[in-house]
């Protein structure tokens, strides 16, 4: 036992473990480790927003706290913690990622793009352009489409319906934003993304908790974000500013001839989303909970065991996706076929830029947890006397700092969730509307420049955060308003 706040002993393996205790005299002060927490917060905002390498940056950041923190942590935290939760994540996620750049870019060479920005202009008026792509997105992430997925399918045309409405493509991310990472996302009420079922677990609600007070939101974040996109358009607009020139990350233009109906062109995004339903209802029925094999070696091998039920939901999506590349290819064999080669090398490229800078993120969140100044801030947290604006301030702030909507509000409520509870029961509040602000409260902050979707979308799109975050950060601000809309109607009307 050290003098000052690490705690060093041993397992039969002979391995260490290390955990912090309170500091004292002899280590960093509260007020201290407050300071380099949120100082590694701001170096890594400051950076993604100049445009550095967050895959670089990340652990620069995460590895400079624990330093200024604990030094003798630094390599057992590098590889312990941030490349654990990093290597973890690309585990699960990439191959969501390359299926879902994959996906977009065959629905880009088939020119399946191009037809459902046809169809969409001849239905609701080239004017309306950015009220197309919103609908677009929210009808993938309430199927249950993962966000990143969302982002490499709908890019395609969305850049060739700001095109050809002659709406600047800097807009276009802002415009993905509204569509997939905010009402869709966990304000409407049964929407199958994480955001929105995490809650349930610590409230002993389901996935439609509230649903008075989460339909309200969703039609203030709806209303209020189209608002303002439009206004950003009206300005563009009024100097003329046009599409854009001399922009990276293009989609290829579609010379084959003839475009397939519209019809059939948005038949592999709707069989998407209906294909990630039914596996997802379907492969725990199928599997179990549990599947094991002994892998076919020589010698003694240990069964490898799979827990379905971690899984089954990331396989939906991964099957979901296959279909839809399957469908494109099969009603547009000749123009993807001609050129799936190099268009897949430049799917796969995205795909490991996008997957690698949210890993890293992930990574940095985990360090950033780990520390003792971050335990400041989750127990500064509890000062909020009013249970709601407590549990939503909690939530969006903890969401803020790991730049994750699940990872933070998953650390929120592990922390704070039997204070939230208790203080609800005592004022008469329902677990529905806890389920409720919490889900919200998420998807609030995480949206800074740090945050890994936000990366994501601006390296699909080929913008950087000066040329439009701007608009993304619109939307943020909108969202987190929309968390204490709710909860002033359900004060002012008892509504749930």
């Amino acid at each position: 036992r050290s003098a000052s706040h690490l705690y060093l002993g041993t397992v039969p393996s002979g391995m260490v473990l290390c955990r912090y205790s309170p500091p004292d005299a002899h280590g960093v002060t509260e007020g201290m480790a407050f300071l380099i927490v949120l100082a590694a917060l701001c170096f890594l905002m400051f950076a993604a927003y100049r445009g550095y390498s967050v895959i670089l940056f990340a652990p620069i950041a995460a590895l400079g706290a624990v330093l200024l923190t604990e030094p003798s942590l630094v390599a057992p935290m590098f590889t312990g913690l941030f490349m654990d939760k990093m290597v973890g994540f690309l585990k699960l996620y990439f191959p969501v990622f390359m299926l879902g750049a994959v996906f977009g870019k065959v629905i880009e060479l088939s020119g399946f793009s191009r037809s459902i920005v046809a169809g969409t202009i001849g239905l609701v008026g080239r004017s309306r352009a950015m009220l197309s792509i919103v609908l677009v997105c929210a009808l993938l992430t309430y199927g249950g489409v993962s966000l990143f997925v969302v982002v490499f399918a709908v890019y395609p045309f969305a850049a060739e319906l700001f095109r050809q409405s002659a709406i600047p493509k800097r807009l276009i991310p802002g415009t993905i934003a509204l569509g997939a990472f905010t009402f869709t996302m966990d304000s409407l009420p049964g929407t199958p993304q994480i955001q929105n079922i995490i809650p349930s677990s610590f409230f002993g609600t389901n996935g439609w908790a509230a649903p008075w007070l989460g339909t309200l939101g969703s039609l203030f974040i709806l209303v209020v974000g189209l608002i303002y996109l439009e206004s950003r358009r009206r300005q563009a607009a009024a100097r003329q500013e046009g599409y854009g020139h001399d922009l990276v990350n293009e989609p290829a233009a579609f010379d084959d001839g003839k475009l397939a109906h519209p019809l059939v062109a948005v038949l592999p995004l709707v069989l998407v989303g209906v294909a990630n339903k039914l596996l997802t209802d379907a492969i725990p029925r199928l599997y179990g909970p549990t599947q094991s094999f002994v892998p076919a070696v020589v010698g003694k091998a240990e069964p490898v065991v799979q827990e379905v039920s971690k899984v089954a939901a990331i396989w939906a999506v991964e099957g979901a996706l296959l279909l839809g590349i399957v469908c494109v290819i099969a009603f547009a064999w000749r123009p993807v076929t001609r050129r799936f080669a190099e268009g897949s090398k430049a799917a796969v490229a995205g795909a490991l830029l996008a997957s690698m800078n949210t890993a890293s993120e992930y990574g940095f969140g985990a360090v950033i947890a780990a520390l003792p100044g971050f335990k400041l801030v989750a127990d500064g947290l509890h000062a909020i006397p009013n249970p709601l604006v407590n549990e939503a301030v909690a939530v969006t702030v903890l969401a803020g700092v790991t730049g994750s909507a699940s990872g933070g509000m998953s650390i929120a409520l592990a922390a704070m969730s039997q204070s939230f509870i208790h203080n609800a029961q005592a004022a008469g509040i329902p677990m529905e509307v806890l389920h409720r602000v919490a889900a919200m409260a998420s998807g609030g902050m995480d949206t800074l420049p740090h945050n890994g979707a936000v990366i994501t979308l601006l390296a699909v799109t080929g913008l950087t955060h000066r040329q439009s975050y701007r608009d993304i950060f619109a939307v943020t601000v909108i969202k987190t308003v929309a968390v204490f809309v709710a909860i002033a109607v359900f004060y002012a009307t008892g509504l749930v």
